[in-house]
């Protein structure tokens, strides 16, 4: 079987990398790749991001799967695009893709749906959103409502940092932020206190197949300090997730949100992922969905994942996640993001990058924003690389992994040195 992963991150060098080790798998193309997977002899590049290009290019080259990375194809309808030619492809339709694309509708079928989340309002005027931020008082949470690659959310710890967001999304708008019906909108909630982890899925329309847990690090700067960005690290399992709190993740989060996007018209498929604050008495609520697996979070899980992928996310795109079970690596995966200098606001572009290892099974560099510049990696996005290692432990994941980092040289390299910490 031929397999196609759409999308040019992390995350896709990941699923590409896993998805050629499945038996029966000969082919793993990925549109459009990176420098990663074009150094990857059992992967092969596709300069094709049109949706209906690359349904006309899956139809004319006999792939038997493809499997969808990135938010924006998901929001832009590819999967629409495949099902409606009968092609196999595992992910979310435009309409359920929402639960991401618009934070606004997310929110409102949460709360219709009675999953666990914090109070909210949504606002496209200013004045209005000013006036609430000084009737709540801080901290308080400023979402951009629409696809922000991971950088739309600002946690305001001030009254000062919570108007300032307001006008950066609202009036500014220099995210370029839209949602669905067009403009600008933020979604306001209230801050939550706890633990966050990454709960991710996989769904079928009717069965949810919980991966392995994880949990990655927001801030820029070590011990949370710094701005939001799209994630500087993660490392799986996590122990905060309990078992007690896996099963309230799912019986109230994960199986409430298929039988209601199921009650609504919009049954969902595809992965899920649900970011939960979990408090110290070990309650939980929903932070954000994602229509997508996580990154970096889907590094480490690729790395413990033992079971044919291929034939799970066949399954999947046919119904049959009941009848499935995984196989997981019980060592610890860590990975660290190794970030361009500017990064999160303003990415440099252009730096060469040296000191890449080869690849080994209990050690990966898993490539995000990297390019082929005559023969020279360079970074071309914020999140270039994202070193990931398996070990007994998370010291001696951790331990590992920054083996590799120090290796590892670009002008302006940004990481953290505190990866895992918290499962310390």
């Amino acid at each position: 079987m031929k397999v196609l992963v759409i999308g040019g991150g992390g995350r896709e060098h990941a699923l590409a990398w896993k998805l050629k080790q499945s038996e029966g798998v000969e082919q793993v193309f990925v549109a459009p790749g990176n420098a990663g997977t074009a150094r990857d002899a059992q992967l092969t590049n596709l300069a094709i991001t049109d949706k209906v290009a690359l349904r006309e290019w899956v139809q004319a080259n006999g792939i038997g799967l493809t499997v969808v990375g990135p938010e924006a194809p998901l929001a832009a309808g590819v999967v629409d695009e495949f099902r409606v030619h009968g092609l196999p492809i595992f992910g979310p339709t435009q309409k359920a893709a929402q639960l991401e694309s618009s934070k606004a509708f997310s929110k409102a079928f949460m709360q219709r749906h009675g999953i666990p989340t914090a109070e909210y309002q949504t606002f496209t005027d200013a004045v209005q959103a000013h006036a609430y931020v000084d009737a709540k008082g801080a901290p308080i949470v400023i979402k951009a409502d629409g696809l922000a690659a991971g950088k739309g959310v600002v946690v305001a710890m001030s009254l000062a940092e919570a108007h300032e967001a307001i006008d950066f999304m609202l009036l500014d708008n220099k995210l370029g932020v839209a949602h669905n019906e067009g403009g600008a909108r933020v979604v306001i909630e209230e801050f939550l206190e706890g633990e966050e982890a990454s709960f991710i899925v996989l769904c079928d329309g009717v069965n949810a197949l919980a991966l392995a847990t994880s949990q990655d690090h927001k801030r820029l700067l070590d011990a949370d300090q710094g701005p939001n960005t799209g994630g500087m690290g993660a490392y799986s399992p996590a122990p905060v997730v309990t078992p007690a709190v896996h099963q309230r993740a799912m019986d109230e989060v994960i199986l409430p949100t298929l039988r209601g996007m199921a009650a609504d018209c919009i049954p969902y498929t595809g992965f899920l992922y649900a970011g939960l604050m979990i408090t110290p008495d070990g309650r939980i609520k929903t932070l954000e969905f994602n229509c997508r697996m996580g990154d970096p979070e889907t590094q480490p899980i690729m790395m413990r994942l033992r079971s044919n992928f291929a034939q799970v996310l066949l399954a999947a795109t046919r119904a049959e996640l009941d009848r499935v079970t995984l196989d997981w690596d019980p060592r610890v995966a860590l990975g660290v993001v190794l970030a361009a200098a500017g990064y999160p606001m303003n990415p440099r572009k252009g730096d060469a990058i040296t000191g890449l290892p080869a690849d080994e099974a209990d050690r990966m560099v898993f490539h995000a924003g990297t390019a082929d510049a005559n023969g020279q990696v360079v970074v071309s996005g914020g999140r270039v690389l994202c070193v990931t290692a398996l070990a007994d432990s998370v010291a001696d994941a951790q331990k590992k992994a920054y083996g590799v980092v120090d290796g590892i040289r670009f002008d302006g390299m940004q990481c953290r040195r505190d990866i895992g910490y918290r499962a310390l």
